[in-house]
């Protein structure tokens, strides 16, 4: 009888054969130097339209600091390959010049040898936060689960995933920092917490130059975001357009909880949804898993 390993609810209710998909799936999945000119964009991609300043920063952030998250490809010929997941990088990747692009090279047929392997190396212990949060983002994206789903196959708690995934929105000079161990999960986790990209990567920066302890930069984050609702608070009140009350309400009743937004006379502002306990905030988490799905 096959050996199972220990794996959050266990890798035999996965998949059979355990043993022998993993040894297929080594030589499946690994991550490779592509020829930029050998791939071609997927046909099926839902997403048309992409904002071209955005991409020029993100090819700009490849130029200095390279790719930190591979596409997905999947080979479609002997020297073609067909893009699976990661559009925005490869378009980027060409603006920056690149000839050659890391990718995992998938085949049309291993979506459960791809999720095997996948959630057996999320419990490998020597990975760093990003590299856990990339298999999360690419079972999501590649093996078509819901973060709830996600949850039940690894055995961690869906807010776990969530904080591991919001990891991915960081500038790529901090999940580099992740990566290298410049900082630790705990300051990553308070940075996300900010909303603006460059006071992230001040923040960043101080903590690397400081060594400052994660407490700090949960401190330094406060400071912030109590700085930014008093200037809500003290901020003349403005009526919110008709559009925003609708679309308040909508929310309101999607969520099944009193949603609430506040904006500046400058059009700046956040989305509230409270919760009020732990299994409320999963509750909210599923609602929006399904508007993802």
């Amino acid at each position: 009888m096959a050996k199972k390993s220990v794996l959050g609810r266990g890798l035999g209710a996965l998949i059979d054969d355990v043993e022998e998909v993993q040894a297929n799936m080594a030589e499946r999945d690994m991550s490779n130097e592509i020829d930029i000119t050998k791939i071609e964009a997927n046909p099926y991609q839902p997403r048309t339209k992409f904002d071209e300043a955005a991409l020029n920063e993100l090819a700009q952030s490849i130029k200095e600091l390279g790719i930190v998250q591979p596409i997905t490809v999947r080979k479609i010929h002997n020297n073609s390959y067909q893009l699976i997941a990661g559009e925005r990088r490869f378009r980027a990747a060409k603006i920056a010049g690149l000839t050659k692009i890391p990718a995992y090279v998938r085949l049309a047929e291993d979506d459960k040898m791809l999720e095997l392997a996948l959630v057996e190396n999320i419990q490998r212990e020597d990975l760093d936060s990003i590299e856990v949060a990339i298999s999360y983002q690419r079972l999501i994206d590649e093996c078509k689960l819901t973060q709830e789903s996600l949850s039940d196959r690894v055995g961690k708690k869906r807010s776990t995933i969530s904080n591991y995934l919001r990891l991915l929105k960081l500038p790529a000079e901090i999940q580099k920092g992740i990566r290298e161990k410049r900082v630790l999960m705990g300051h990553a986790r308070a940075l996300v917490n900010v909303d603006d990209p460059k006071s992230q990567l001040k923040i960043f920066e101080l903590t690397v130059q400081n060594d400052y302890s994660v407490r700090k930069v949960e401190d330094l984050v406060r400071s912030i975001n109590s700085k930014e609702e008093e200037e809500t608070k003290v901020a003349p009140k403005t009526t919110l357009p008709k559009e925003y009350d609708s679309l308040k309400d909508h929310l309101s009743k999607h969520f099944d909880t009193k949603v609430d937004l506040k904006r500046t006379k400058n059009g700046k502002g956040k989305i509230i949804i409270p919760f009020k306990s732990d299994d409320d905030l999963e509750r909210i988490l599923a609602v929006m898993d399904q508007m993802n799905s």
